[in-house]
């Protein structure tokens, strides 16, 4: 009786160890899975980039230098403008209630689901010569289809979510008393938007406007359609990726290895702004 009482134990004691030892080799299995499927193609441009010694030849050229130029111009002004228009509309989000809040939210969130070329179209046909408010502008003299400010416009509607997603959140987390405090002490409703809820959702709204920047920098539907390929007006760095895989691979291997390069530093920003957010 001694001998099955004491090994019943050790028999269960081995079965636990190796029920753990088979969870932690599938979840090793299916996360290796998925973190190879999702680096391997960043791996391989980079990998070929260094190969072909591209990346240098590619920078000295007029086009990349252009796009280069172009791209931080324009993804600098809509990240401005995203700022400056998205931290109200963020904060209205975040501590009004309303009639047609829901929707406001679901149309801020709408660009994130649109296909970008959609969005582009939408753009075109609300902006364009002939659209729906382009057609009065262009009575004005004003066009904006084809032209840098299409590049902005575009850019600045698929990344504005990201930004104000982000800025709405932050915020939220702020606690509500700390307001109402200044308010009593005589600060008036901007004046305690200004001294207290941005100081204290500042670390939210640093990362939103690195998320939208890192967003705009990348963007190729809605630029494409709303405002061409324009070389040296308006052909970003992934309308040039995009153009120069009629010539060689040289350029595109070059410029998306920037690319890579940039959004990987602009997500080790991001994680850093949202620990500290969380903290």
């Amino acid at each position: 009786m001694r001998v099955t009482s004491n090994s019943e134990p050790i028999t269960f004691r081995v079965s636990q160890r190796a029920l753990a030892v088979l969870e932690h080799a599938s979840a090793a299995f299916f996360v290796g899975v998925v973190i190879t499927f999702l680096a391997l193609p960043a791996v391989a441009i980079i990998e070929r980039s260094i190969a072909k010694s591209s990346l240098l030849d590619a920078i000295g050229s007029a086009d990349v230098r252009d796009s280069l130029r172009l791209s931080f111009l324009t993804t600098t002004t809509s990240l401005i403008l995203i700022v400056i228009f998205g931290t109200p509309t963020a904060y209205v989000l975040a501590r009004r209630r309303f009639p047609g809040r829901r929707l406001l939210d679901a149309i801020v969130d709408l660009p994130i689901v649109l296909p970008p070329a959609v969005g582009g179209l939408g753009l075109l046909m609300a902006f364009g010569r002939r659209g729906l408010l382009g057609q009065y502008l262009d009575d004005l003299g004003i066009s904006l289809a084809f032209t840098v400010w299409a590049v902005i416009m575009a850019q600045s509607f698929v990344a504005a979510p990201f930004y104000i997603r982000t800025a709405k959140a932050g915020f939220e987390s702020i606690d509500q008393e700390l307001e109402a405090v200044a308010r009593t002490l005589g600060s008036s409703p901007i004046g305690t938007f200004w001294r207290v809820s941005v100081p204290l959702a500042r670390p939210a709204l640093m990362a939103g406007a690195v998320m939208a920047w890192a967003r705009a920098l990348g963007e190729f539907g809605a630029t494409i359609m709303f405002a061409g390929s324009l070389a040296g007006k308006t052909q970003t760095m992934p309308l040039t990726i995009y153009r120069s895989l009629e010539t060689g691979l040289d350029v595109p291997l070059a410029l998306a290895t920037m690319l890579i390069g940039i959004s990987l530093v602009v997500l080790l920003i991001f994680r850093s702004l949202f620990q500290a957010t969380s903290v």
